[in-house]
């Protein structure tokens, strides 16, 4: 016998506190901001903007909101850490590139404060040795591609071959530009051995990054940040800026895409990053392996 059909329920609060729908309105348009903020790939064909607005997020959501929705990133992006390293068929390598005090520490401080120890390895690119020089300048990269089942981490990386290498006059023209073509050919190769790959550019206005390197020099726990090369790189900003853009849209690819983070506002910054990853996690076919046929009957009698 069919069921007989509910009356409608009848409006419980016809007529809401005005407070209440203060806040109601508020809340929905705070999760209408955060649905809408996320992150797209670069597109190589477009001219990319990377002026002082692209630093920021017009209408970006308080940054209580913020906080809280990133904190709930993080917990689920530790869950599926844990189902990626017992998965064990992917690595993940996510860089981070950026101008000097664009956040980079603060991202993966951050972010991988979600993370098992044990599945995660950071590694940060300085100035190349003496032996490292003696090399293909992706040889050190190279040898710290995490291996499957581990999520890697790049404070900076092979890009500052296109980058800093360029902009400093430290190798021909010829040479540097040769390096896109390489990078690409490198990135590919590490695809087709299920290495998934993000790339994030941490963008800072001009005026935010004087605001960073300021407080390095009047915060005493962070004068040990501050380095000279930071000044004369600022001094080169439209240079570096041209070296970025040529990077971004020449480098980025549908395995290996590049990502402009606006990072103005740090909690706009780490949200962003998390969801990014969050949903680059959710989109493999990941599972927990399963003990076989053969292994339960040997632990048919385990006692």
């Amino acid at each position: 016998m069919p069921l007989p059909m509910m009356a409608p329920i009848p409006c419980l609060f016809p007529t809401l506190h005005p407070e209440y729908e203060r806040v109601s309105r508020k809340e929905g348009r705070a999760a209408m901001l955060l649905d809408g903020l996320r992150l797209e790939p670069v597109d190589p064909d477009a001219r990319l903007s990377l002026g002082s607005k692209a630093a920021e997020v017009k209408d970006a959501p308080a940054k209580a909101v913020l906080e809280a929705a990133t904190a709930q990133l993080l917990e689920r992006l530790h869950e599926l850490q844990d189902l990626f390293h017992a998965d064990g068929r992917y690595a993940l390598l996510v860089v981070f590139q950026g101008r000097d005090a664009s956040g980079k520490d603060g991202v993966i401080r951050t972010v991988c404060g979600a993370f098992n120890p044990t599945g995660v390895q950071v590694s940060a690119f300085g100035p190349p040795t003496a032996l490292e020089l003696r090399h293909d300048f992706l040889w050190r990269v190279h040898q710290v591609v995490p291996p499957r089942g581990v999520i890697g981490v790049f404070n900076r990386s092979h890009y500052e071959d296109v980058l800093a290498v360029r902009v400093r006059g430290l190798a021909p023209e010829d040479v540097w530009r040769a390096r896109y073509d390489q990078i690409n050919a490198f990135e590919q190769m590490l695809a087709q051995n299920r290495v998934i790959i993000r790339k994030c550019f941490l963008h800072v206005s001009r005026d935010e990054q004087r605001a960073q390197l300021q407080e390095r020099l009047d915060d005493p726990t962070k004068n040990w940040k501050f380095r000279l090369d930071d000044l004369e790189d600022r001094a080169r900003w439209d240079a570096y800026t041209e070296a970025y853009r040529d990077a971004l849209t020449r480098c980025t690819s549908d395995v290996a895409p590049w990502y402009v983070v606006p990072s103005d506002r740090k909690s706009v910054r780490n949200y962003l990053v998390a969801r990014m990853l969050v949903e680059t996690l959710e989109s493999l076919p990941l599972e927990y392996p399963r003990i076989d046929d053969e292994v339960r009957e040997a632990a048919r009698d385990f006692k």
